[in-house]
């Protein structure tokens, strides 16, 4: 059980037994329909009659196009412009089979293939690399608006012209190109959304608004031959709440036989752990934050289509799109939470149920402007030199800029509150308890009822204002050539082509930091800027366990206004060891031959290739003496002096990728496929960094030199390598009818290679003295792995019922799959000597591939009845490593979850629609763990959020 409102097991069982009866039942139907083959095609016949809409019509393209593709593919398409049926392009890839999705802000992001994370796959965008903000290679699926994208495919096997592909998969968003759309259509769409959990911030409207225009057309221009133009355009304002708990990014292994009342936990190490050392495993800190945001986007398409003559097809086309974001964040923090621990309980698994200790609290105001813009396009010219040689070239253009501007103001509890009283606590740590209780969902953690959360007055010491400044800044250009040649025989044709990219990844992070010890100007602005109350009423309520429902908060704005040595604008020199500057340049070739014959009476048909991939990675970073300087409460923390070095790491690898394809039809409604392959997917950019990070920013300082020191990591490994695996897929495909389709995919992938922390010891100058630091970075590992995964589809319309119950139709898909790869956590694992060789072991198990689930299912039913369109989806996915984007961070899970969304629409005429859609209705939470299973790191909940539509085509 995650929570009240989790679907609970039984539930989970109810729908996908009702979801998968009226597969079962049409077992008979569709044998019968396989025996008897001439009303079968006559029934297709007639279907060819009927103009088939909504929901049935996507399906239904998307068993067609599967069928005729010679790869191992799935798709969802649609012939109309916005007929996606799902409200993001994330959300409508989930209900393909195989795919599915991480949660942020309750929507669907990044994707996962076949259980797979989202680094294994490759995503283009018309056929291109896009960019993004997050410093990966994944696309931001929220950037395009599902409105305006006309058809998603997934490559689960991979073929030579798609040149890198992913081990897990490639991912093709496609635009409507005008002229094959054949006529005029102008579309407008208004949405009008609402949030609950909006509902209950104070002071804030809980519904929001996106508002979607689109034109198509096409133009006879005589001799200039035919011309198509499309234009898109998007506003969306609205809001994502969240509330959530979380503990810090770093956990360390305490010692429970070493209890020190006044000072932290005693770490324990690789050596004592193997020595036969107990040990649990605890967060530096503990915050509970109330978040209230508003969000506005705004995303322009266009193309335009030329076709000078039946030989010559000219398409250029551009995508923009642009973020405004801001998030007011009150957090109250238990900074400490590694101090003072006594009475600690902790399970087999290092995990504690139970302790008491003394925190610092603090109240911290935050802002957070986020400013993300997009710009990407490009220009594809295709020539019909001959009846048999086509040429095609294509050159694109992607850049992404996001600048996030943080304000914060911390205010620390004191032995005197504000007016220089004693408080009942009389010390500046505060008493409490936590506790894992059976049953609920969220440790309790209580605080000394002595100590009032809710009065202002006691946060009143060690006033803290950052400005933090932190900007993404990923660009690609990209260019390449194609010639493929029709031949008679059995090698129906070959092609070949080449393809040059540059990506470009930068980033800074900058910050400026000051604190003040007036007391008599803490008071003052205490009591000028303190809220009135609770920014939100009834917080956290849905977590069962919870005991924190409020604080006293401030109004960040007016903390700034008055405090005089508030930073309000960045550093003037933006230079930091944990800076990235990484260029990737990319070389490939393919050649690839496509074959069609008969083997006996059997029709065959695939192809067959060869990439060749070359990159070249050139990443630089700053070095910087350190001085030590000492905070009020008598810690420390490290800062960077202005005098820096630059480092180049440089890096290159070729890889040789095959492929073959193979697809042979032993009767005309039933496919077998067979695939082999070797697969590739590159390290995320902000992973190829050189940077060093000095200090993970936990809220505390560090209590000498040697604690400090060891949280210098790495955040980045310029010299990792490309994650290569060997494939082979086989599939079997049964096409009853046009809108049904039995299919059942085998596959097993062998990789090369895991990941494991090494040690390299780095000179750093600290406080005038030379200090040899251990620093940890990843590499690629020798170790083995290998993943088997089955994949099943069911898809009918329940035409065999009788009317009106044949409107009913739906898809069931589940993949399964077991890897042993190993992912090593780079505080806690096995760490690697890279001179000896030697491993020393770790003290926790590693975790799997990035975004491995074991079980993913997606179900659908639906009911088509004229003009009205219901439809239900359910997504489950089971627990699954998250990686942080960058690397070089510990082992993050997140707990198996599972949504259900419901969508409606009905044609009030023929160019009027009105849509109603309700997502995550039971307001299913993210849990995440780290850094083992079951000790909890972070829960989020989001809440429902439901949309009215009124959509006019013309």
């Amino acid at each position: 059980m995650l929570g009240r409102n989790h679907l609970s097991r039984s539930v989970r069982v109810a729908l996908l037994a009702t979801a998968a009866t009226p597969f079962l039942i049409a077992g008979p139907a569709f044998a019968q329909d396989a025996a008897a083959p001439a009303p079968q095609a006559a029934e297709d016949e007639a279907a060819q009659d009927i103009v088939v809409t909504g929901i049935r019509q996507t399906l239904q393209t998307s068993i067609q196009q599967k069928k005729t593709e010679t790869a191992i593919v799935d798709t969802l398409s649609s012939t109309e412009i916005g007929d996606l049926p799902a409200l993001s392009v994330g959300e409508a890839i989930q209900t393909i089979t195989g795919a599915t999705t991480h949660r942020e802000k309750g929507g669907a992001s990044e994707i996962a293939l076949r259980g797979l994370g989202s680094f294994l796959s490759n995503t283009t965008f018309n056929g291109r690399d896009a960019s993004n903000g997050s410093g990966d290679r994944a696309v931001n699926f929220n950037q395009f608006p599902s409105e305006l994208i006309n058809g998603i495919k997934i490559y689960k096997s991979q073929q030579a012209n798609l040149v890198e592909g992913g081990v897990a998969g490639t991912i093709e968003l496609e635009t409507l190109k005008p002229l094959d759309f054949k006529r005029r259509r102008l579309q407008a769409e208004i949405k009008t959304n609402y949030s609950p959990y909006q509902d209950r911030i104070v002071g804030s409207s809980a519904w929001g608004w996106r508002g979607t225009l689109s034109y198509v057309d096409q133009f006879d221009a005589g001799d200039l031959g035919r011309i198509g133009i499309t234009f898109g355009a998007q506003r969306n304002k609205t809001n994502n709440p969240e509330e959530t708990v979380a503990a810090s990014s770093t956990w360390v292994a305490c010692n429970p036989a070493i209890v020190a009342a006044a000072a932290n936990c005693t770490e324990v190490t690789r050596q004592q752990a193997a020595g036969g050392t107990p040990f649990y495993l605890q967060p530096n800190a503990i915050t509970f934050r109330q978040i209230s945001e508003r969000d506005k986007r705004d995303a322009v398409f266009g193309a335009i289509q030329w076709q000078p003559s039946p030989t010559l097809d000219i398409n250029l086309d551009l995508q923009y799109s642009k973020r405004d974001y801001t998030e007011e964040r009150s957090d109250l923090n238990l900074s400490e939470t590694r101090y003072g621990l006594r009475n600690v309980v902790y399970d087999a698994n290092h995990v504690v149920q139970s302790f008491t200790g003394l925190t610092s609290l603090e109240s911290v105001s935050t802002i957070l402007q986020r400013d993300e813009e997009y710009i990407g396009g490009g220009g594809n010219v295709e020539w019909r030199a001959t009846d048999r040689l086509t040429l095609t070239a294509d050159a694109s253009y992607s850049r992404t800029i996001r600048t996030d501007v943080e304000r914060s103001v911390r205010l620390r509890t004191d032995p005197f509150d504000i007016f220089n009283v004693r408080t009942p606590i009389n010390n500046q740590r505060v008493p409490y308890t936590y506790e894992v209780k059976p049953g609920n969902f969220a440790p309790t953690i209580t605080i000394d009822p002595r100590f009032n959360l809710n009065d202002p007055t006691l946060y009143s010491d060690d006033a803290r204002f950052r400005r933090d400044e932190l900007q993404r800044r990923n660009e690609i250009f990209g260019a390449r050539f194609d010639a493929a040649y029709k031949l008679d025989g059995f090698l129906s044709s070959i092609s070949l082509g080449g393809r040059f990219s540059r990506l470009t990844y930068n980033d800074y992070d900058d910050r400026v930091e000051r604190t003040q010890d007036d007391r008599s100007l803490d008071a003052a602005v205490n009591i000028a800027c303190r809220n009135n109350g609770f920014p939100q009423t009834d917080y956290l309520k849905a977590a069962r366990g919870n005991t924190i429902n409020s604080w006293a908060t401030f109004d960040l704005n007016c903390q700034f206004a008055n405090y005089p040595t508030a930073p309000q604008a960045r550093n003037a020199d933006l230079r930091n060891v944990a800076n990235r500057d990484v260029t990737e340049n990319t070389y490939a070739g393919y050649i690839m031959g496509e074959y069609r014959g008969d083997l006996g009476s059997m029709p065959v048909r695939g192809n067959f290739g060869l990439r060749v991939v070359r990159t070249d990675v050139v990443s630089n970073g700053l070095r910087s003496d350190l001085n030590v300087v000492n905070n009020p409460d008598g810690s420390i923390r490290l800062v960077q002096t202005a005098n820096f070095q630059t480092v180049t790491i440089e890096n290159n690898t070729t890889r040789f990728l095959p492929s073959i394809n193979a697809v042979f039809e032993p009767r005309p409604d039933v496919q077998v496929r067979l695939a082999g392959y070797r697969g590739m997917s590159k390290p995320a950019p902000s992973a190829l960094g050189a940077g060093r990070t000095i200090q993970l920013d936990d809220g505390t300082g560090f209590s000498d030199v040697a604690d400090a020191i060891a949280l210098i990591t790495a955040n980045g490994s310029p010299r990792l390598k490309p994650l290569m695996s060997w494939n082979v897929d086989a599939a079997l495909e049964w096409y009853p009818n046009r809108d049904s389709i039995v299919a059942a995919t085998i596959y097993k992938k062998w990789f090369t290679g895991g990941f494991i922390p090494v040690v390299l010891n780095e000179d750093f100058t600290i406080g005038g003295n030379a200090v040899s630091v251990p620093v940890v970075q990843t590499q690629n590992s020798p170790d083995k792995s290998s993943v088997y995964g089955l994949e099943l589809t069911l898809a009918n319309r329940f035409s065999w019922l009788p009317a009106p119950l044949d409107g009913f139709g739906g898809k069931v898909s589940y993949n399964y799959a077991i890897s042993d790869f190993e992912n090593e956590d780079i505080r806690l694992g096995d760490v690697l000597d890279p001179t000896t060789g030697v491993i020393s072991q770790g003290l926790i198990g590693p975790a799997n591939l990035s975004g491995y689930s074991k079980h993913v299912v997606s179900a659908q039913l639906y009911y088509q009845l004229g003009g009205l369109n219901v439809q239900g989806v359910y997504n489950y996915r089971s627990n699954y490593y998250q990686d942080f984007v960058g690397g070089n961070s510990q082992l993050r899970y997140v707990r198996g979850n599972e949504t259900f969304d419901l969508r409606a629409s009905y044609d009030l005429s023929k160019a009027v629609r009105m849509q109603v859609e309700a997502i995550n209705i039971f307001d299913a939470p993210k849990v995440t763990d780290m850094p083992v299973v079951g000790s909890q790191r972070q829960y989020h909940y989001y809440g429902a959020r439901y949309f009215l539509g009124l959509r006019v085509r013309l």
